[in-house]
């Protein structure tokens, strides 16, 4: 095994368990601590999967944007709320959660099937790219043409991913702001 897969494995490993620790913790400022660390694994990923233009936009929107809209919505919400999740309870797995956890194995073993009977090097779009040589290199420069891309050929739709963008921010601050007369 080499550095590179060990770090592959280390990163996923870390991006797995700070999820489900996030899907499992009742403590909300613990869940959104560890969903930091899950997008920075995720970006990390991104990395040694040669996309770094992605891993800087996993950054930069998810733990620049979303995360820290996240974060005003907790610090905005009153006590009184965050005191009636936190006392919800429940377990993990309850009788309530059975269908959807039963939905989660089953797509947890259709993956892993996938994964096991996929023969990626055999596969033939694979075979027809690395004949090609149309496989991307560490050393390729991929940030250059997604640039001109974005500002060119798919400059519409990059407008109404903003206006969009622009569109749920200020829908979060209507839904965190206060409303007169309410607790």
């Amino acid at each position: 095994m080499n550095l590179v897969q060990v770090l592959f494995y280390v990163m996923a490993f870390v991006v797995v368990a700070s999820a489900l620790f996030v899907a499992s913790s009742k403590n909300l400022v613990r869940s959104i601590f560890m969903f930091f660390i899950t997008l920075f694994g995720l970006a990390g990923l991104y990395v040694l999967a040669l996309a770094d233009f992605v891993a800087v936009t996993q950054i930069v929107i998810y733990v620049g944007g979303v995360l820290i809209l996240i974060l005003f919505a907790f610090m905005l919400s009153g006590k009184e709320t965050l005191g009636i999740l936190q006392q919800q309870k429940g377990k993990f797995i309850s009788f309530n959660k059975l269908p959807a956890i039963l939905f989660a194995l089953l797509f947890f073993v259709v993956m892993i099937n996938v994964v096991l009977k996929t023969d990626a090097p055999n596969l033939p779009w694979i075979k027809q790219a690395t004949a090609a040589n149309a496989v991307i290199k560490p050393n390729d420069i991929m940030t250059d043409n997604i640039g001109i891309n974005l500002m060119t050929r798919y400059l519409l739709p990059f407008e109404a991913i903003s206006i969009l963008l622009m569109v749920a921010l200020v829908g979060a601050a209507h839904l965190a702001r206060k409303e007169k007369g309410t607790v």
